[in-house]
């Protein structure tokens, strides 16, 4: 297929624990891994370039040091991490050796992207290793990494390095072939999902869990094409013991997408708009980080024609969005650990879509404990009519249940990182009430719905202002700022460059946002997973 080889194309593959060592013996899986090292290379050979990310190290340490089974005491863990990744790395290494082919190691935590110019640095590492030949290879470092600053597993990793390299393809290699809409070990008759357009409208059974040695699962893969679709990766999911079948469903994928494209060159429709995401996020870009690969033409979301005889092996393909969101708004959005919450009203919302930063005089509620220059969720609410006109009170006291004037208990905000109950009994009442309104330097409740709409979060900004100093001067104007503080760094409390937002399509990427609403594309959340 010539388009196949004239793209040069950037291809992550994620391989699990269960890939890689017995679950049993914990013995290296060798013909698996041979088959990937000459997958690997051969794809090097048609010009692509083609990146690893590699569970493992644990499994492979329990083998060295003779264990049973994985430990529970998390410092024993990291430190059979420690000595199963130099085992790890030297057997990829004899492996690509023998075909003449570099590789490189990389071992990441949260922490080394959440800096900016760390992240860059990492970017940059990777590009040129990319453009040198060589084969970077991933892992988590689990001898340092504690749940504060971990990605949670490998394949959220592989979803941000195939964003970071801002790679065509990744691969979540797994035990199983593709999606069914049923578990096939319990239901003989699931049926195989091929192609998944909008990961919102996903209806699969994801009960299977991970394997004994890894931390991942089906539900963390769906995550993680979540993430990775919104960065304009296409993400596949299939079968481990047959990586052989990469160069496959890369050249049926690329005949699809080149008879999409034909059958649209002669009807193209300028009054389509762009995405709204990718205009939001475009708003005050002023660095760019260069593309490693050729920029990628998104197909429409209709049904993919069959342009090629080739037998394609089982997969699950998920199509990427039609307006990515890279460079600095996917580090944002992915690269920083949220911090706390800020509550915003509609106004507010409204503004930052007319390109303005966020204003003091927006803001409805503030969660969490965070510094200036961290990540903070963007969750918008809507304030009740008819709120009672601005008085002057004294600074607050903190709430409880049946104090006249002031919010209840019962009527803060769900308190984050669990999202509210949708038990039917415990969202009966749309609205809740109170009086006060903010005045110079207090931090008093202002009124809004809890449930209709409920709140929903829109996206991720790096803030100017302390959470401490943001309870005192929400609801002002920016000319009150230094009057309360007794300073005024700036008149936003983020400028809009380092403000990013979620697409506002069903699919959306990373977290999954709580709340059901409907009407803002939201996916009911189950098991941490949108669906």
């Amino acid at each position: 297929m010539t388009g196949y080889k004239e793209r040069h194309l950037t291809i992550v593959i994620k391989l699990g624990t269960s890939s890689i060592v017995d679950e049993k013996t914990y013995e290296p899986l060798l013909s698996i891994l041979s088959l990937i090292v000459e997958t690997a290379v051969k794809l090097r050979k048609d010009g692509h370039k083609v990146v690893i990310v590699s569970s493992g190290a644990i499994g492979v340490g329990l083998r060295r040091m003779d264990f049973d089974k994985r430990p529970k005491h998390l410092p024993q863990v990291q430190a059979l991490a420690a000595i199963g990744q130099c085992r790890l790395m030297s057997l990829w290494d004899q492996l690509f050796l023998h075909l003449q082919q570099p590789v490189a190691q990389i071992l990441l935590t949260r922490n080394d992207i959440a800096d900016r110019t760390q992240y860059l640095n990492a970017q940059n590492t990777f590009f040129e290793l990319l453009h040198m030949g060589v084969i970077p290879i991933v892992n988590e470092n689990d001898t340092l990494a504690v749940t504060e600053i971990k990605f949670g597993d490998n394949d959220t990793l592989s979803a941000i390095t195939a964003g970071m390299v801002q790679a065509d393809y990744l691969f979540l290699m797994t035990d199983v072939d593709c999606l069914y809409d049923k578990n096939p070990r319990a239901h003989p008759g699931a049926k195989p999902i091929e192609v998944v357009e909008d990961i919102a409208d996903l209806a699969v059974d994801v009960s299977s869990a991970g394997s004994a040695l890894g931390t991942g699962g089906m539900s963390t893969k769906i995550v993680a094409a979540r993430l990775a679709t919104s960065a304009g990766v296409t993400t596949v999911i299939t079968r481990s013991s047959k990586p052989g079948n990469i160069a496959s469903i890369i050249r049926h994928a690329e005949a699809q997408k080149m008879a999409r494209i034909s059958s649209r060159s002669s009807v193209v429709d300028d009054s389509v708009p762009l995405a709204q995401t990718a205009t939001l996020n475009a708003i005050g870009a002023n660095q760019h980080t260069p593309s490693t690969s050729t920029p990628q033409d998104t197909p429409a979301r209709t049904e993919s024609p069959q342009t090629s005889e080739e037998k394609v092996p089982l997969h699950t393909r998920f199509l990427p969005i039609a307006h990515p969101i890279r460079d600095r708004w996917f580090w944002i959005l992915h690269g920083l650990a949220p911090h706390g919450t800020i509550y915003i009203d509609h106004g507010a919302w409204h503004a930052l879509e007319d390109k303005a930063g966020l204003l003091p005089v927006g803001i409805v509620e503030v969660e969490g404990h965070f510094a200036q220059q961290e990540a903070v969720r963007i969750v918008v609410v809507k304030k009740l009519a008819g709120s009672a006109p601005p008085k002057e009170v004294p600074e607050p006291q903190i709430s409880t249940p049946g104090t006249p004037g002031r919010m209840t208990n019962s009527q803060t905000l769900p308190h984050r990182p669990q999202p509210p109950s949708h038990n039917p009994s415990e969202t009966a009442s749309a609205t809740h009430t109170g009086t006060s309104t903010p005045v110079l330097g207090t931090s008093t409740p202002i009124l809004y719905e809890l449930h209709n709409p409920p709140p929903f979060e829109i996206g991720r900004a790096v803030v100017n202002y302390s959470a401490a100093e943001i309870r005192r001067i929400k609801g002002l104007h920016s000319t009150q700022i230094h009057e309360a503080l007794g300073y005024a760094d700036s008149e936003y409390i983020a400028l809009r460059e380092n403000i990013a937002f979620f697409g506002m399509e069903k699919s959306r990427p990373g977290t999954p946002a709580w709340g059901r609403g409907s009407e803002h594309g939201h996916g009911s959340v189950e098991g941490g997973v949108t669906i």
